[in-house]
């Protein structure tokens, strides 16, 4: 499940208008700079979602091409590496960095990304993030000079051997401080990983790279080398039905304009291409994704249901999102609730026993796709577990009750953390109160994938599979 829609970013006045500085004018900032730091402080300060606030601020100040994305690495690198930087920050302006002002403060984390992740020579560097800062913090140009004139006097690898805790003593802070994530998040991935500390390292680096653009060839619609060939993009490594776009906006594709095919994640196809193919004995015509917004697995489950004669009830609890899961799913054989879905049994659209197949994709933190969210890693905290836990007990819960006898279920997080995905499915097929098997799910996967453990679940990493960190459970109810 993807986090809820953002809002939009108040965006501030003309350069003109803010005043306060009488020094000579200065040529106009450079728009590409400016287009990240409304990206990277809407984010901030508006707690909005960068993949759906940067399009709008990139169309509004006209960015296309190569500006448009100096303008998406700026934001996006800024806010991956944003832990790391504000350690360096605090150390270079010998105070935390919660004490400058938040307009300077995030022009700075975006001149000192610039810095230590990009090739912009340095003196460009700091005087485009000093002319930044002069437009949206006056009088703070001088102490922004001296910072970022401190961070250059390092590359990245002595920063960390600077301000890092040794690895030996603190792997867990050194890891946290070395690839930009919270220790509470470095540790829930290294206890799923077995406590291997190189290869948590491989999965940190791999979120904080930029990650490509999977699209999905809807099965019967558009055959996925044909479409590779339209977009210039090769097949998926995996998937049968994931093309890797090569570049530019996805929403540009005729193939997604028309609904032949969609933007998704190969991993999140995987789970759900798992499911529609498992093995199962008697009727196939009833099928059911418990939380389907905002229409992803529903679009390609739908797909696969038209070519097998099966139909898709698709369950949204918010109404906006069951609009995006009809938009995505509209001439497929799919009939979309817009309701709970742990009301199976309370609502006749609902019965309990009924469907042969059912997708729980539950919400949850989303650590599995960091490397798309980036600030979804900044926001999250262990306090959200809980309730969320909860949730995906009472759906998956539901779920069981939904199917029938000898039906199939599929547990689906996009979330490596062991309580989230191990835990939860344990716990809530006991208290289910009907007996259930667990199927091998790596079967279900193509032949040849590396890595999938000993069953019978299956983990997918970044790092290993190149794919969002989803995890799948398959379970047959007796």
């Amino acid at each position: 499940m993807t986090a809820p829609e953002g809002t939009r970013p108040t965006r501030s006045g003309s350069w003109a208008d803010r005043g306060g500085d009488r020094r000579p004018a200065r040529p106009p900032m450079d728009r590409p700079r400016r287009a990240a730091y409304e990206a990277v402080a809407a984010v901030h300060r508006d707690d909005a979602f960068a993949n759906l606030v940067l399009p709008i601020i990139l169309r509004e100040e006209g960015l296309f091409g190569r500006d448009a994305a100096f303008a998406t690495e700026l934001t996006y690198g800024t806010l991956r590496h944003l832990g790391t930087l504000d350690a360096i920050l605090s150390d270079a302006a010998g105070r935390d960095v919660a004490r400058i002002d938040p307009p300077a403060r995030d022009a700075l984390r975006i001149g000192a990304y610039q810095l230590l992740h990009t090739r912009v020579p340095p003196h460009a560097a700091v005087s485009s993030t000093v002319d930044l800062v002069r437009s949206v913090a006056p009088g703070a140009a001088g102490f922004a000079n001296a910072v970022l004139r401190e961070v250059s006097t390092r590359d990245i690898d002595g920063w960390v051997a600077k301000l890092a805790p040794p690895i030996e003593t603190d792997p867990v802070g050194h890891l946290s401080l070395a690839y930009s994530h919270p220790q509470w998040i470095v540790r829930a991935f290294s206890e799923t990983l077995g406590g291997d500390l190189g290869e948590t390292a491989r999965l940190l680096i791999e979120d904080n790279e930029r990650p490509p653009v999977h699209l999905c060839a809807r099965p019967g619609l558009i055959d996925p080398v044909e479409l590779a060939d339209a977009v210039g993009g090769a097949p998926g490594a995996f998937s049968p039905y994931a093309v890797y776009l090569p570049g530019g906006a996805p929403g540009d594709v005729a193939a997604v304009v028309d609904g032949r095919a969609h933007v998704q994640d190969e991993g999140s196809q995987l789970v759900a291409v798992g499911l529609a193919d498992a093995p199962l004995d008697g009727p196939d015509g009833r099928w059911l994704d418990l939380c389907a917004g905002p229409g992803g697995k529903a679009g390609l489950l739908g797909a696969l249901a038209a070519q097998r004669g099966a139909r898709l009830t698709a369950v949204e609890v918010a109404e906006h999102r069951a609009r995006l899961v009809s938009q995505a799913t509209r001439g497929l054989p799919v009939t979309v609730l817009a309701m709970d879905g742990r009301d199976v049994g309370a609502d006749p659209k609902l019965p309990e026993g009924h469907f042969d197949r059912v997708l729980v994709d539950a919400p949850c933190t989303g650590l599995g796709s960091l490397r798309r969210r980036p600030e979804s890693r900044w926001r999250r905290q262990p306090s959200d577990l809980p309730p969320l836990t909860r949730l995906q007990r009472e759906l998956l819960g539901a779920a069981l009750r939904a199917v029938r006898p000898g039906g199939l279920v599929a547990y689906v997080t996009c979330s490596p953390h062991t309580v989230e995905t191990h835990v939860t499915v344990t716990e809530a097929a006991r208290r289910s109160g009907v007996a259930v098997d667990f199927v091998d799910a790596r079967p279900l996967l193509p032949a040849g994938m590396p890595g999938l453990g000993d069953g019978p679940t299956v983990q997918l990493w970044p790092h290993r599979h190149g794919t969002d960190a989803m995890f799948l459970a398959v379970l047959r109810k007796g």
